[in-house]
């Protein structure tokens, strides 16, 4: 279990369903704060810090979608959205925007804080540390891919043609992940287990939205990609513009 004490914001207008996140919330050791819509989430931001915002897609007023991708323009807080919509289109929809996951409404328990606990991973310093000692190697320290300078110890990334173009903590996550073994294939399964999705039922294609969005950020022909490519029964593999590309 995450064990630094965290404050979760749940941006939920049902006061039932908001109950209930809390209390899995206060469950895990963390600090839950309520808003009831994306206005009043807007307002408590501005004099309150979180560590992730759980916001549902259908709000009252702004949608919690317009929400999220306004949030993200302005902060790198972790995002999970919470949705009832079923359709893949809408789930997907919700994940290149803003998200950096997302749970169907029902959802078992287990399965948002499994996500949550991901997305803190990855956005929280202190809370990735937990999972350093799984790496096999050190990364360098910084990358150059194409119009993008990356500092993986910093976790910036930079596009110099274009500075109003950022990546999303999910994307830089995987990024950091590929880039643990420049030119060696990693498996979806290795990503997976990186990134925290302990049990999850979308998770393999939340693994191809990610790369999907990573490459239409990074490469300079996504169709074409040059340094984020795919090898077929093996994963995907990062080649940087230091080095040679596999065979």
């Amino acid at each position: 279990m995450l064990q630094e004490k965290v404050r979760i914001l749940i941006v939920e207008d049902d006061p039932d369903m908001a109950e209930l996140i809390s209390d899995l919330v206060e469950a895990e050791g963390w600090q839950p704060v309520t808003a009831g819509s994306a206005e009043e989430a807007a307002r408590l931001l501005e004099h309150e810090s979180v560590h992730l915002v759980l916001v549902d897609h259908n709000l009252p007023g702004t949608s919690g979608r317009a929400f999220a991708q306004r949030l993200r323009a302005q902060a790198s807080v972790g995002i999970v959205m919470v949705t009832a919509a079923g359709s893949a289109t809408d789930r997907v929809l919700g994940l290149e925007t803003a998200a950096d996951d997302y749970v169907v409404k029902p959802f078992e328990p287990i399965e948002l804080t499994a996500r949550m606990k991901a997305v803190l991973r990855r956005t929280v310093p202190s809370l990735k540390q937990e999972r350093e000692g799984d790496r096999e190697q050190q990364p360098s320290s910084s990358l150059r891919l194409g119009d993008w300078a990356v500092d993986l110890k910093g976790r910036h990334a930079v596009c110099l043609v274009d500075r109003s173009r950022t990546l999303t903590t999910a994307e830089f996550a995987l990024l950091e992940i590929l880039a643990e073994r420049p030119n060696v294939p990693v498996s979806r399964a290795q990503i997976l287990d990186r990134l925290g999705a302990e049990s999850d039922r979308y998770v393999d294609r939340n693994v191809d939205v990610l790369i999907l969005r990573l490459r239409r950020k990074i490469e300079r022909n996504p169709d074409l990609p040059r340094h984020i490519q795919t090898r077929r029964g093996k994963g995907y593999v990062l080649h940087t513009d230091d080095a040679e590309p596999a065979l």
